[in-house]
C-alpha cells in the first residue's frame, strides 16, 4: 500500500490580461442586461445599472487618489536619479520633441478623414441639439494652469449644496520640479528628504498594486456602466463622424505607432504586450490620469524605459501628450462643425488645427475632458461653439477611444526616446508582459546596497 499522500494542486488564476478581458466580456454582458431592464423611471436607473457605475466609478476614484503623491514623490525622485546624468536636459527635450511630432501626425490624419469623410455634410442631427458647452478652454488657461494656487494643487468646485476636491496635476508637477530641483540644490542638507521620499515612494507603489489587482473588477463596472447608459440609439444619426474618429484612433494606434516602433527597430508585438495592460485600462477608464500609475509601470517593467526617465516622461505625457484627445478628435470635430453651419474652411484654418492640436494640449492639462480641447479649437478657428452640443450625445463612446490612444502615445514616446538615447533595456523590452506588473523583486528599486537599481540611467552615466 502506497503511503505517498496526495499533493495538493495550487490554484492557478488566468493571466491579468485575460482577467482584463474576462472582466470585460462579463461587463458587456451584464451592461447588456442593464439595457434590457431599462430605467424604473424616467430619472431612477434600473439596480444593476446602478451596482455597475458604482463599482467602476469607485475603481477610478482609487486610482486617482493614489495619482497626487505617486507623481510627487516619482518626480521628486526621478530628478534626485538623473543629477548624475549628463543627458537630462536631452532626454527632456527629446521627449517634448517627439511629443510633438506623434501629435503632428495624427492631426494630420484627423484632418484628412474629415475632409474625406465630410461629417458634418452626413448627419442627420437637427440644428436644434447645438448648445454651447459650459466651460471651455482658452490659451490663458495654459499660463494659469502653471502656476500652483496651492501646495498640492487642489481645487474645489460646487455642486449644488455639495463642494467636492479635485487635483490640477500639471501644478503637481509643476511643484515637484521645483522641489526636486530645489532638493539638489540644497546638497547635503537635502539628503534626509529625499531618503524619506524614496521610502514613501516605495510605500505609495506598494498600495497602488493592491488597487491595481482590482483593474478586472473595475473594468467589468466601468464597461458595463458604458453598454447599459450608453444605446446604439444615440450612435445612428452621427455614424459617419464616430466612424471617422474611430478610424483616425485605428491609423494612429496600429499604423502610425508600429511604423514609428520598427523605424527605431523594435518589435510592434512586444510594444503592444507590454503596454496592453494600460492601454486596456484606459479604455475602460476614460482616464489618462487615472491610468497613469499603469503606464508608468508598464513603460518601466515591460518595456525597459529607466525608472528615473519614466518616472519624468509618464507623469509629463499625462498632462500633455493626447494623440486622441488633442489631435484626432478636435481636427475632425472641427471640420465637422464647420461643414454642419457651412462654413468653408482656409488653409491658413487647417494649419490652426494643426497647431492648436500640437501646442494647445498643454492648455487643458489642469481640466477634464476633451471637450475642452474642443471648444480650445473652435474659438481659435472663430468657429460657433454652439457646435459642441451636437456631439456630446455620442462623446462617451468615443472617449473610450480617445483615451486608449492617448495612454498608448504616452507609453510610446518615453521608450522611443529611451531606444534613441540608448539606455533602454532591450532584454526587458523583448521579454515584458503584464504579468511583470506584479513581480515584487524589483518593486524597491534598489538593488542590495540600497542603491537606485535603474541599469538603464547607469549605462547613461
Amino acid at each position: 500500500m502506497s503511503t505517498d499522500t496526495p499533493t495538493k494542486r495550487k490554484l492557478r488564476f488566468p493571466s491579468f490580461s485575460v482577467q482584463i478581458v474576462l472582466g470585460l466580456v462579463l461587463g458587456v454582458a451584464l451592461g447588456y442586461v442593464a439595457l434590457r431592464i431599462g430605467k424604473v423611471d424616467a430619472e431612477t436607473e434600473n439596480a444593476l445599472t446602478v451596482t455597475l457605475d458604482t463599482i467602476g466609478s469607485s475603481f477610478v476614484g482609487l486610482l486617482k487618489a493614489i495619482v497626487p503623491p505617486l507623481v510627487f514623490t516619482a518626480i521628486v525622485a526621478s530628478i534626485a536619479n538623473l543629477r548624475k546624468v549628463t543627458n537630462a536636459a536631452r532626454l527632456a527635450g527629446q521627449t517634448l520633441l517627439w511629443f510633438a511630432i506623434t501629435a503632428a501626425i495624427a492631426v494630420a490624419i484627423g484632418i484628412g478623414l474629415g475632409l474625406i469623410t465630410k461629417p458634418g455634410l452626413n448627419t442627420s442631427i437637427s440644428a436644434e441639439h447645438a448648445e454651447a458647452p459650459g466651460r471651455s478652454g482658452s490659451w490663458v488657461d495654459f499660463l494659469t494652469g502653471l502656476l500652483p494656487a496651492n501646495f498640492l494643487g487642489i481645487e474645489a468646485s460646487a455642486r449644488g449644496d455639495s463642494v467636492s476636491l479635485g487635483f490640477n496635476v500639471l501644478q503637481i508637477v509643476v511643484i515637484s520640479l521645483v522641489i526636486g530641483i530645489a532638493a539638489l540644490k540644497a546638497g547635503r542638507s537635502a539628503e534626509p528628504f529625499l531618503a524619506f521620499n524614496a521610502s514613501a515612494l516605495s510605500i505609495i507603489q506598494k498600495v497602488l498594486w493592491w488597487v491595481i489587482r482590482l483593474a478586472p473588477i473595475g473594468t467589468l463596472g466601468l464597461i458595463g456602466n458604458a453598454v447599459a447608459s450608453y444605446g446604439s440609439e444615440l450612435f445612428a444619426p452621427l455614424a459617419t463622424y464616430a466612424v471617422a474618429i474611430y478610424i483616425g484612433l485605428v491609423l494612429v494606434l496600429f499604423v502610425v505607432y508600429p511604423i514609428l516602433l520598427r523605424t527605431h527597430g523594435l518589435s510592434v508585438r512586444q510594444y503592444f504586450r507590454g503596454a496592453w495592460p494600460a492601454i486596456q485600462l484606459g479604455f475602460v477608464s476614460r482616464s489618462s490620469i487615472g491610468t497613469l500609475p499603469v503606464t508608468e509601470r508598464v513603460a518601466e517593467r515591460n518595456l525597459g524605459v529607466p525608472r528615473g526617465y519614466a518616472s519624468f516622461a509618464v507623469p509629463l505625457g499625462a498632462t500633455t501628450k493626447m494623440d486622441g484627445c488633442a489631435a484626432i478628435y478636435p481636427a475632425i470635430s472641427a471640420i465637422f462643425v464647420a461643414q454642419f453651419f457651412g462654413i468653408d474652411l482656409q488653409i491658413t484654418d487647417y494649419l490652426l488645427i494643426a497647431f492648436v492640436s500640437v501646442v494647445g494640449s498643454a492648455a487643458t492639462a489642469g481640466m477634464t475632458g476633451a471637450v475642452v480641447m474642443l471648444t480650445l479649437t473652435l474659438s481659435t478657428l472663430g468657429l460657433p461653439l454652439e457646435g459642441v452640443g451636437l456631439l456630446l450625445a455620442i462623446d462617451p463612446i468615443l472617449d473610450m477611444g480617445r483615451t486608449a490612444v492617448n495612454v498608448a502615445g504616452q507609453a510610446l514616446v518615453p521608450t522611443i526616446v529611451a531606444k534613441r538615447e540608448g539606455i533602454l533595456d532591450l532584454e526587458r523590452y523583448d521579454s515584458g508582459n503584464a504579468e511583470h506588473l506584479f513581480d515584487d523583486t524589483e518593486a524597491t528599486g534598489t538593488d542590495e546596497a540600497g542603491a537606485p537599481a535603474d541599469p538603464g540611467l547607469a549605462a547613461a552615466r
